[in-house]
């Protein structure tokens, strides 16, 4: 039995205090969680990396089981992945998942993959959102992407925690990146007043920003 495989694997490498320990990190009584480290659970999912079919079609009882979906999805090339992250995308329930999926084909595919970020994006999901703004922050976070990140930012439902708080990310890295652009979105205030707020404290604790700076940025807080 296939999936019983899988969970003998991960069940294997489970470890009760870890698993204790994430599951408060998760902050979502729905998710079940073995207690499987990160390290492990990505070892694992290079084994399924030619059975994709096969490990997307197991049930997703565990988190676990997800991670490894997911991860195995992103091993793929971008011909492949594309062919699979509809199916991926619907399956992200917290923010461990949604920030740890990251497929490495997209940094050679951004124009192509644009338009599944619009679609992402343009969802009232929490964690289609999420994932459309950390595929942004991993990938995009340069200056020819300055103008399309702000929008996003701007249209993102940010009455949702974890969209918020990736907003919030995506905008303090537009201002390490290229500060004086980034500054210069901050002083539109288009943004909600707590995601605004959030953008410059998460810039201000970045060691990357000179002291000035960050002084400046305290100053134009809401």
């Amino acid at each position: 039995m296939p999936y019983q495989e899988l969970l003998t694997k991960l069940e294997s490498c489970a470890d009760e205090n870890y698993k204790v320990f994430h599951k408060k990190l998760l902050k979502n009584e729905n998710v079940n969680v073995l207690g499987v480290r990160v390290p492990q659970l990505r070892k694992i999912a290079k084994e399924y990396k030619g059975r994709v079919d096969e490990l997307i079609a197991y049930p997703d009882e565990f988190y676990e089981v997800t991670f490894v979906k997911l991860t195995a999805v992103s091993l793929l090339s971008y011909d492949e992945f594309i062919n699979y992250v509809d199916k991926c995308v619907p399956l992200i329930d917290n923010w461990a998942t949604c920030d740890c999926f990251v497929p490495k084909c997209i940094a050679k595919h951004r124009e192509d993959f644009l338009p599944f970020i619009q679609k992402y994006a343009t969802e009232d999901k929490e964690f289609y959102q999420r994932f459309a703004l950390t595929t942004l922050l991993h990938f995009y976070v340069e200056e020819d992407y300055a103008q399309l990140i702000f929008t996003f930012a701007e249209k993102s439902n940010t009455q949702y925690y974890y969209v918020h708080m990736a907003a919030a990310w995506l905008i303090a890295e537009a201002l390490v990146k290229f500060y004086d652009i980034a500054k210069e979105f901050l002083l539109k205030n288009s943004l909600d007043r707590k995601t605004h707020n959030k953008a410059i404290q998460k810039a201000v604790e970045s060691y990357r920003l000179t002291e000035d700076r960050k002084n400046y940025l305290k100053g134009l807080k809401r």
